[in-house]
């Protein structure tokens, strides 16, 4: 029925709605998903009180190569940022941002990496 970009990326839909079921249960409130513009993507955008968080969704089987957060490298780093630029210029906010991600591991471990880019990014 799938090929296997269709199956990834139903697979993906998939990682993302449980993230974002996992954050409302944590008090997060939805503002948006899958966020698409030229210099990246950003998986969810939620609420958390007075913050915009800007979320990446990684999911990885196994923990071999240092499982999911840690392929959040130096380049996934920079195009998330980038985009989420491109989103405040365009939704104009006062409130402060943050970048989590949420790491979903073998036999769907989730693990929520709050303010995952504070020190990486200038």
């Amino acid at each position: 029925m799938f090929g296997r970009g269709g199956q990834r990326r139903a697979e993906g839909a998939a990682r993302e709605a449980s993230a974002r079921r996992y954050l409302e249960a944590h008090g997060l409130v939805f503002v948006t998903g899958n966020f698409n513009c030229r210099l990246g993507e950003i998986d969810l955008i939620m609420r958390d009180g007075g913050t915009l968080v800007f979320v990446e969704v990684r999911y990885r089987s196994s923990e071999r190569f240092g499982g999911a957060a840690a392929s959040v490298d130096a380049r996934k780093r920079a195009r998330l940022s980038a985009a989420a630029g491109y989103y405040l210029a365009r939704h104009r906010t006062d409130l402060p941002c943050r970048f989590d991600v949420v790491a979903i591991g073998p036999e769907e471990r989730v693990r929520w990496i709050k303010h995952a880019f504070d020190g990486v990014l200038s």
